[in-house]
């Protein structure tokens, strides 16, 4: 499956939702032994998921080796519907469901992608194939999430990812309003439209979800983000984890405008520029001592939410600023790098080629 897609709405395909849809339940996996099987559980609860008939689940591995395979094994013997292991030798996401349409996806209306290390509402999809078929002219139901923590570093990240200042006012965190959107976390999509599009950029181990949404939109589609089915999402535990996140998803966005060759957002830009103004006062600060007026403003700022953080949740409210900043930072750095490497290497291949007309 490709990565071009087709951006203009000549031979667009009507939504699919029968009565009787039938649903493709995708979980990309990668070393989810711990979280595999409480996911399975709280899937299975929906009825409708629950029934052959009308739900086919697929696993798709990229290569655990912490025992992953054999609990998704065990559990499909018992399953009540039917399980497929699917190995993923790319072991990205996107590679992985792009691989489960191509092999299951014969026959089916509906695409459900769901993540390993998350635990659902008793009845997400009947949920999901409800606010389906309310939006009626939409390709994709996306959804809101919840963020939690499971330390206490976690829950302070939790708390200030959901607010202006940690996702930048992005409707799906934290969000309750059900709206058209540009993009949320990919729940329920028309099968048919994933297809139309070209699926997933297998190149995108981030943001790929909303690189796909781009094409959806560019051809024609429209995105209807379900404000009143909630997801919980687990933060990463540590600083540094959260900080190897942040880095990718600021790589990710940032291939995702070299692509497609979008301007990025203003909230897209404030991290970079902070990153920027910072980085370029503390480096001229020693001849130049005013600059440093903008990191103390900046400081200020992250020592207010901090203080209101520790209101909310008490002295693990002091890990939020940390956050914060690690958010920041971090993805405006992996958004800086890709985007330094691009234009490195952009200029190296005109030099080349300028070169190479040259002699």
């Amino acid at each position: 499956m490709g990565s071009s897609g087709q951006n203009g709405k000549e031979g667009a395909s009507t939504v699919s939702a029968p009565e009787d849809a039938r649903i493709l339940l995708v979980i990309p996996t990668l070393n989810e032994a711990k979280a595999i099987l409480p996911c399975f559980e709280s899937l299975l609860r929906d009825p409708l998921l629950r029934d052959p008939a009308r739900a086919t689940l697929v696993v798709a591995d990229g290569g655990s080796t912490d025992g992953t395979q054999d609990i998704v094994r065990r559990y499909a013997e018992t399953s009540p519907i039917r399980i497929h292991l699917l190995h993923n030798p790319d072991r990205i996401q996107s590679a992985g469901i792009n691989s489960a349409v191509t092999e299951h996806g014969d026959g089916v209306d509906l695409l459900l992608r769901c993540d390993a290390h998350a635990i659902y509402p008793a009845d997400y999809a009947t949920a999901l194939l409800a606010a389906f078929r309310s939006a009626e002219d939409a390709v994709s139901v996306v959804v809101a999430m919840d963020s939690q923590g499971t330390s206490s570093f976690g829950r302070a990240a939790a708390w200030v990812v959901d607010t202006p200042l940690g996702s930048g006012g992005a409707a799906h965190r934290g969000g309750r309003a059900s709206a058209y959107v540009d993009h949320g976390h990919h729940a329920l999509m028309d099968l048919t439209w994933f297809r139309k599009v070209g699926g997933y950029d297998a190149a995108f181990s981030h943001n790929e979800d909303a690189e796909l949404d781009w094409r959806l939109r560019a051809a024609g589609g429209r995105i209807w983000l379900a404000g009143d089915v909630r997801l919980g999402y687990v933060m990463r535990s540590t600083p540094a984890a959260l900080w190897r996140q942040y880095q990718n998803y600021g790589a990710g966005r940032a291939a995702t405008l070299i692509k497609h060759r979008m301007r990025p957002r203003l909230r897209q830009m404030v991290p970079v520029l902070n990153l920027i103004l910072c980085a370029m006062a503390l480096a001229i600060a020693p001849v130049w001592p005013v600059t440093l007026l903008w990191p103390l403003v900046y400081l200020a700022a992250v020592l207010a939410v901090t203080a209101v953080a520790c209101l909310r949740l008490g002295a693990i409210g002091v890990w939020s600023g940390v956050a914060l900043v690690v958010m920041h930072m971090a993805w405006a750095l992996g958004l800086l790098r890709r985007m330094i490497g691009f234009g490195l290497r952009t200029a190296f291949g005109r030099m080349r080629r300028m070169q190479r007309d040259g002699g």
